[in-house]
């Protein structure tokens, strides 16, 4: 203005929620019942889901405005990591294990390699802490599905910097300076 170049406050808005199941991570979906932004609709400003997390789906969501965040967490290229409690029927193999760790055939291709470990083990039911770094649809049900441990809850714990931590479900925080600024760094 007038010869000046003026600087415009940062509007972005970065917020965690702990999706409960139920919900569509969608910003609109006229065949949903309901929505994540059913679960925020007091936060001034439009935000948007990041990353793909389905309706039966647990845990962290990011929302956001930032496209650039959004972009670095979310595209393959990027390797960010996405940790992932999995509770499957079974008690899978040390051989079932090494094949979703070096990635499970499914219709549109190869899954790139995964971290598998055993987080506990009941009668009749494992817990697994998954690790990837890609985000097909539905990829940990469809690749424990594949090799015979069918999923029965799935909760996502981190997100790249992001930690789910003690946050109650269906609730929302905004995120810290520091956990901005981390998220900040994946796209610089």
């Amino acid at each position: 203005v007038d010869g000046q170049l003026l600087f415009l406050p940062n509007e972005h808005q970065y917020y965690m929620l702990n999706k409960p199941a139920g919900y569509v991570t969608t910003v609109k979906d006229h065949h949903a019942e309901r929505t994540v932004m059913d679960l925020v609709n007091d936060i001034p400003g439009r935000v948007y889901p990041v990353g793909r997390l389905d309706q039966d789906s647990k845990g962290l969501l990011l929302l956001t405005n930032d496209g650039d965040v959004a972009l670095a967490l979310t595209h393959p290229r990027r390797h960010v990591d996405k940790v992932y409690r999995v509770y499957v029927d079974g008690c899978p193999s040390e051989e079932t294990l090494r094949m979703l760790e070096e990635g499970i055939e499914l219709q549109e291709g190869l899954t790139a390699p995964a971290k598998v470990e055993i987080f506990a083990r009941t009668k009749g039911q494992t817990i697994l802490e998954i690790t990837i770094r890609e985000g097909r649809k539905r990829q940990i049900r469809r690749m424990t599905a594949s090799v015979g441990h069918p999923v029965k809850e799935l909760i996502r714990l981190r997100m790249g910097p992001l930690v789910l931590g003690d946050l109650p479900e269906g609730s929302y925080r905004p995120l810290t300076s520091e956990e901005i600024r981390d998220l900040r760094q994946l796209v610089e």
